[in-house]
């Protein structure tokens, strides 16, 4: 018996590392890149100079002359994934920059060759458009001052930033440890998956549990921004900087990309959306989204990394977790299944309010007392930064996922259907 027991687990660990594998995650990281590089072959030395130096650049506005005197430089000498995910990164950064240097009333139409060029070839081979994405700014944007230290906000800083100050490094730090903190949920959907497939009653449950975990932690975690992010900094500072060129009235156009197309491109900007963990949580439990905000939230899926973006289609076709367990009386699965779901209402509703905090009063305030210079003012007052219809769409997928409670009527009906 006690064979069979460590055999099964020893076989489940098997199981998950090759999932690691396949999805490119961690069990510690989640979808975080480890170890991120800072430094690129020489031959980019212009792209990481201006990177390094952007904040200044920007609020000198000197970068966009800089930008017009770069070099194109071929991206054939980036040999490694990393290195691929430090150019992206400091490209979208000087992308994003050159775009709103002059702020929401004077933004670039076109995008030098200099940049638009390589940017286009580097997202070609990762799998990610030419625009800074949240993989980019939260997942692959920092590292430790001291390398042998704790990853804790004190001992971590950004690899590249936009003006802001603390607010910037605090906005995309506490992003970053919200992720680390999504990891053991992502293991324990794998581990969910897994046992769903041989009806393993007990591992279904204890995956649930450590998913819960995470979503706890989550949110505990996110209450870190309140100490690290200034409310005003954030929307008239640096909210402008991770504004795309899709559904977006400072630049309804879209982007032209000089040598790569002869016709604008429309790209979204950064968004909590693109972060793939919530959308695991989300196809593991069966959340089923209102039409709009699902398609909104399956283009979001085109700005993840290829493996990412595929784990959340795998937990989209598997069986349904939660018919499984609607089929069956056991209290004790339907408590840990609606402990989850909670626990990701929770997080829902703390993210709305957050956002109330930080986009909508100063918006309103902007538009009562005047709009910052370089700040979006109250031109994205009510659209996200990836272009959705801000509250009404978070309010959406909050509800949505607490439609996905299992109530008593729920099982009823099932065993009426049965």
């Amino acid at each position: 018996m006690e064979y069979r027991v460590k055999h099964r687990k020893a076989k489940c660990r098997e199981a998950l590392q090759a999932d690691f594998d396949a999805f490119d995650i961690s069990e510690e990281f989640g979808f975080i890149l480890e170890e991120p590089l800072t430094h690129l072959p020489d031959y980019y030395r212009a792209w990481i100079d201006l990177a390094n130096n952007l904040a200044h650049l920007i609020e000198s506005h000197k970068l966009r002359d800089l930008v017009h005197k770069m070099p194109v430089l071929s991206p054939h000498h980036l040999t490694s994934h990393r290195e691929l995910r430090l150019a992206h990164l400091a490209l979208g950064f000087i992308t994003m920059g050159y775009v709103w240097q002059e702020g929401q009333h004077a933004p670039a139409q076109i995008l030098p060759k200099a940049l638009a060029w390589p940017y286009w070839m580097v997202s070609r081979r990762l799998g990610l458009p030419p625009i800074l994405t949240y993989a980019d700014s939260v997942l692959a944007n920092w590292k430790l001052k001291d390398p042998t230290g704790d990853m804790e906000i004190g001992n971590m800083d950004l690899i590249f930033s936009f003006p802001g100050g603390e607010t910037c490094r605090g906005f995309f730090m506490v992003s970053l440890l919200v992720e680390m903190a999504a990891s053991s949920g992502i293991a324990g959907a794998l581990e969910v998956m897994h046992a769903m497939k041989i009806s393993d009653l007990v591992g279904i449950q204890k995956g649930l549990i450590r998913v819960t975990q995470s979503l706890k932690k989550m949110k505990e975690t996110f209450q870190l921004m309140h100490n690290h992010v200034e409310a005003t900094a954030f929307h008239g500072t640096l909210r402008i900087f991770v504004s795309g060129w899709r559904d977006n009235p400072m630049l309804p156009r879209g982007l032209l990309y000089e040598g790569v197309s002869t016709e604008p491109i429309f790209l979204s900007g950064g968004s909590a959306a693109q972060s793939s963990a919530i959308q695991c949580f989300d196809a593991l439990l069966c959340i089923q989204h209102e039409e709009e905000a699902g398609a909104f939230l399956t283009r979001m899926r085109d700005y993840m990394l290829p493996p990412h973006r595929q784990l959340i289609e795998t937990l989209s076709v598997c069986s349904s977790l939660r018919d499984f367990i609607t089929a069956r009386s056991g209290s004790d699965l339907c408590q840990a299944y609606n402990a989850c779901v909670s626990a990701l209402v929770d997080l829902r509703n703390y993210h709305l309010n957050t956002v109330a905090k930080y986009v909508i009063v100063p918006g309103n305030k902007a538009r009562s007392l005047g709009c910052p210079f370089r700040g979006v003012g109250t031109m994205l007052n009510s659209t996200g930064t990836g272009g959705s219809n801000l509250m009404v769409f978070l309010k959406s997928v909050r509800n949505s996922t607490e439609k996905a409670l299992i109530t008593e009527r729920s099982t009823t009906s099932r065993d009426a259907e049965m």
